[in-house]
């Protein structure tokens, strides 16, 4: 994917989405039909299967070449004291994750998973969105064509993920100014704050919304505004992925958060996604009922990462298998239905 100039190219770009292969969809829905298992008994494992054939336009999908995007960012936010660690540790992990140390490394090896973590400028963190906008319009863009440009177009599959300590409280600002409710319907406790925490990120919340209350109509002047690096470079990433007909796997709350200005924008335009998991962090759950995403897992994890996003993966495998592997009742001979 080419680097955009413009925030005016990429709405230009959500306007003509890409849609699954209605041919072979309908062909990946006979052959299930046609397996030897009486119909719908594989569950979800069926329409992920479907949902995989019309995406990758085969009408038996694969998941041979899995790519998961990291995107790592700072941000001015945390001046506020909103998180139990400083923000020196998003660097600090980033060196974890090029060493082979973090959870994403294992669970990409697992999944069979190529793994590439982008840091963005580190050493330069966001402003605080209490007072400014979290990116100027070169920043954001910048964040944008950060993911944009990541995407191996060849992959089968994609997974997002995120690094950034104090980017649970982003996300829920995110999240509180394009669908609103009240800013504690949105925080949680992210990295193990207390009490006293989830008081003051409710506070920074109900003032970032006030100080931005006339950008709210425009979702992805709210991602500029209140997002961050990292969060503007998983949405690029996922419009990317969009233009190439790549399914996305969403990992948990932050990169749920950075994906739905597109929708709220363009609805339909997270249709290639699927949520991999629900995490424990109690906005997750709200955002994912906003935008129809109901999660393959459920597993009380709230590490971020990719990490949910990748043991999903695995579920997605075990569709395919058994979507391409199985034979037809003619094939081995058993009776169908009378």
């Amino acid at each position: 994917m080419y680097k955009l100039s413009s925030i005016k190219e990429f709405r230009e770009l959500m306007r003509f989405l890409p849609e699954p292969d209605v041919e072979t969809e309908i062909l990946a829905q006979y052959r299930q039909e046609q397996l030897t298992k009486p119909p719908g008994s594989l569950g979800r494992l069926e329409s992920l299967a479907i949902w995989l054939s019309a995406w990758q336009v085969r009408e038996r999908p694969r998941l041979d070449k899995v790519q998961t995007l990291v995107f790592a960012g700072n941000h001015g936010i945390t001046a506020q004291n909103i998180s139990a660690y400083p923000a020196d540790v998003t660097a600090q992990m980033v060196e974890n994750f090029e060493h082979g140390g973090a959870a994403i490394n294992q669970l990409c090896k697992l999944a069979g998973a190529d793994l590439d973590v982008i840091a963005l400028e580190l050493d330069r963190p966001t402003r605080d969105f209490t007072s400014a906008a979290a990116m100027d319009e070169a920043e954001f863009l910048a964040g944008l064509n950060a993911g944009l440009t990541a995407v191996d177009t060849t992959a089968d599959c994609l997974i997002v993920g995120e690094m950034g300590i104090g980017n649970t409280t982003v996300a829920a600002a995110l999240c509180y100014g394009l669908f609103g409710g009240e800013a504690e319907d949105w925080i949680g406790r992210g990295t193990g704050v207390d009490d006293d925490g989830l008081k003051r990120k409710a506070e920074v919340l109900k003032r970032a919304r006030e100080f931005h209350l006339k950008t709210l109509d425009c979702p992805l002047e709210v991602l500029r505004c209140l997002g961050g690096r990292e969060l503007a470079a998983i949405a690029g990433a996922v419009l990317a992925a969009r233009q190439a007909r790549i399914p996305v796997i969403l990992d948990g709350f932050i990169s749920t958060a950075a994906v739905c200005p597109l929708e709220v924008l363009t609805p339909g335009a997270l249709d290639h996604c699927v949520a991999g998991h629900r995490s424990s962090e109690p906005g997750h759950d709200r955002v994912l009922k906003r935008i129809n995403k109901n999660p393959l897992l459920d597993l009380n994890m709230h590490l971020g990462e990719g990490s949910g996003a990748a043991v999903a993966a695995l579920v997605l495998k075990a569709a395919i298998a058994a979507h391409n592997g199985m034979a037809t009742f003619a094939e081995a001979g058993v009776s169908g239905k009378a």
